[in-house]
């Protein structure tokens, strides 16, 4: 690959740490929040609410716009908002007479930003001369684990020796990193997604075909089945080991983020050898048995350890369905991998809705939650059946 290229593929892996920050940092503060500016806990969850229904707006919005300005802006723009968002964070709330309309200006602010990251960094990566994209890919996606780990890793060490009172010199201190990617972008060389020779697919060619709805379902079980365990780990390691909510946040999604980041590396590094959608379809089978374990074993502790397992299956789920798309898919374009995060963002919302919903009808009992949500993984099984010829060729 040209040198030049490189530093476009380093620029993208910084992109998705970029967006880990956004949608991992403010959670983390949700109670010193609370105390400082007297936010209720329904305020709170408007917050988050806010944050990814933001992005999924952006996701649907940007067929519209990213092919009309380029790429570079907006990938410019997308940083520019991610790092003025969390500079906000520190100002906002005191400029304005209600700080929580502070809070969610500024959430709005780096929201938009992280729902345009996710839409523009994985094209950009499949345009890029590549030998294998499926590698690039996964490696790609793998940076949003290791940006999550680093996250709660930094912040509470930040928070545990300098003290959680100066939270607004960290926000400042991540803001950086946004800031320094995005003057990268605006140098780094960006390959056209869609050859002029060849052109793309109409927006109705699009939805005609098959395979692309096909896909669709896929995105939304793929972040499902990640997010309906994902949201609740930390629950999982505070019973599994009686341990405080700091060392649970801390064991049960970094557990998860960990190994989820151990299989994108694994077949970011072996995955010429590896038949993609055969590894998807044994991915989606040990997510069932993930699952299983939590929702089923007496054994506290081994939730916990289903939930890393749960980690380790769902790692290739995303980044492959991206993958195969872009090889299936020929000139799918800006729009295709748009409602591809805008799927994907959907089943994370979903799972966890589930989750909740079926948890709160027994009772608030969360192993039935998670066992209603292996429907999900069933389903890409199913979608991945090896008799699926079409999506192997």
């Amino acid at each position: 690959m040209n040198q030049n290229y490189t530093r476009t593929i380093r620029a993208c892996f910084i992109g998705y740490i970029v967006q880990a920050i956004v949608n991992n940092f403010v959670p983390l503060l949700f109670i010193t929040l609370q105390t400082s500016y007297s936010i209720s806990l329904s305020q709170i969850t408007l917050i988050v609410t806010l944050n990814f229904g933001l992005q999924l707006l952006v996701d649907l919005l940007s067929v519209g716009f990213i092919d009309k300005i380029g790429y570079r802006v907006s990938a410019v723009a997308a940083h520019v908002l991610s790092a003025a968002g969390l500079i906000s964070l520190t100002v906002l709330p005191e400029v304005f007479s209600d700080p929580f309309t502070g809070l969610v200006t500024a959430v709005m602010i780096y929201a938009a930003g992280g729902g345009l990251l996710e839409v523009l960094i994985s094209p950009i990566v499949v345009a890029c001369p590549t030998d294998n994209k499926e590698k690039a890919m996964s490696i790609l996606h793998s940076f949003y684990c290791w940006g999550q780990v680093g996250v709660v890793l930094f912040s509470t060490l930040f928070f545990c020796f300098i003290g959680i009172e100066h939270w607004k010199v960290l926000a400042l201190l991540w803001a950086l990193i946004p800031v320094f990617n995005g003057i990268m972008f605006i140098k780094v060389p960006i390959a056209p997604l869609i050859s002029e020779e060849n052109g793309g697919l109409s927006f109705r060619e699009l939805i005609r075909n098959k395979t692309f709805w096909l896909l669709l379902l896929f995105m939304v079980c793929a972040g499902a089945s990640e997010q309906s365990v994902s949201q609740w780990a930390s629950a999982f390691a505070e019973r599994g080991l009686g341990i405080s909510k700091t060392m649970g946040d801390l064991t049960g999604p970094m557990l998860f983020a960990i190994m989820m980041g151990t299989s994108r590396v694994f077949y970011g590094k072996y995955g010429e050898k590896i038949n993609l959608k055969r590894f998807m379809f044994y991915s989606s089978l040990l997510c069932m048995a993930s699952y299983l374990v939590i929702s089923l074993s007496p054994v506290p502790v081994l939730g916990l350890i289903g939930c890393g397992l749960c980690g380790l299956s769902v790692g290739i789920l995303w980044p492959g369905t991206f993958s195969m798309a872009a090889l299936t898919i020929r000139g799918g374009g800006t729009a295709m991998f748009a409602f591809l995060a805008l799927a994907g963002d959907l089943g994370c919302s979903a799972g966890p809705t589930l989750v909740g919903s079926v948890s709160s009808y027994f009772d608030n009992n969360l192993k039935s939650g998670i066992l209603a949500a292996i429907v999900f993984p069933v389903i890409l099984l199913i979608g991945l059946l090896p008799k699926k010829r079409k999506l192997y060729t």
